[in-house]
């Protein structure tokens, strides 16, 4: 998978189930090229959601796998179809070489200036920074000022309101959890709904 490709925001699904995350999928006709969407590897059966949403979309829809903590489970995640491995805090050099051997896309987390400087170092593609609200939009923009232009993706707090300021502050990337949909329209499989949530987001910046 080639950086360039990767789009411009992700979709977190943490806790959903099959159906719940095969109804975001359909609501995603015509944002394919939009969204990237990763299943967290803590959600029950996230290996074989990942597994069974590739064989459905993976041709259209970039399907990766979150919250990848260990070697083990970065191998899991790419036998079950995982095109990127999304983590919440560093990745070991053994993941960033696994995940570049395998030509996934590696898109470990980190925040201060050497974390992020050294992650790269090692072969990360992206660097995830989280949780972004903490640090603020303009973090993006300042962090940049000595370390040179960087593909950095905000996670953590980015709403539809605020993703527009990441973006104009340098965040090349935004992944966007819970609050990108209304909870009763994921548990009502509400595919239009879940469709104009898409559209807004898209439409915000």
């Amino acid at each position: 998978m080639k950086l360039q490709e990767y789009p411009k925001f992700t979709i977190i699904m943490r806790g959903y189930t099959y159906e719940q995350a095969d109804a975001i999928l359909q609501a995603m006709k015509g944002f394919e090229k939009d969204f990237a969407v990763e299943m967290t590897l803590n959600t029950d059966g996230a290996l074989e959601s990942i597994e069974k949403l590739n064989k459905k979309y993976g041709t259209k829809i970039y399907i990766g796998a979150g919250t990848v903590r260990t070697l083990d489970e970065a191998k899991a995640a790419v036998q079950s179809g995982a095109k990127f491995l999304l983590g919440p805090h560093s990745f070991t050099k053994e993941m960033l070489s696994y995940a570049n051997e395998q030509g996934v896309l590696a898109i470990p987390a980190g925040m201060t200036p050497s974390e992020i400087n050294d992650l790269f170092m090692n072969g990360a593609d992206i660097v995830k920074v989280f949780p972004a609200a903490t640090v603020s939009p303009r973090f993006f923009k300042d962090i940049q000022a000595p370390l040179g232009s960087l593909p950095l993706m905000a996670v953590g707090g980015v709403t539809q309101e605020n993703a527009k300021e990441f973006l104009t502050n340098k965040a090349s990337y935004l992944g966007l959890g819970s609050g990108l949909f209304n909870k009763e329209d994921i548990e009502a499989l509400a595919i239009d709904n879940l469709a104009k949530s898409l559209e807004g987001l898209v439409a915000s910046i």
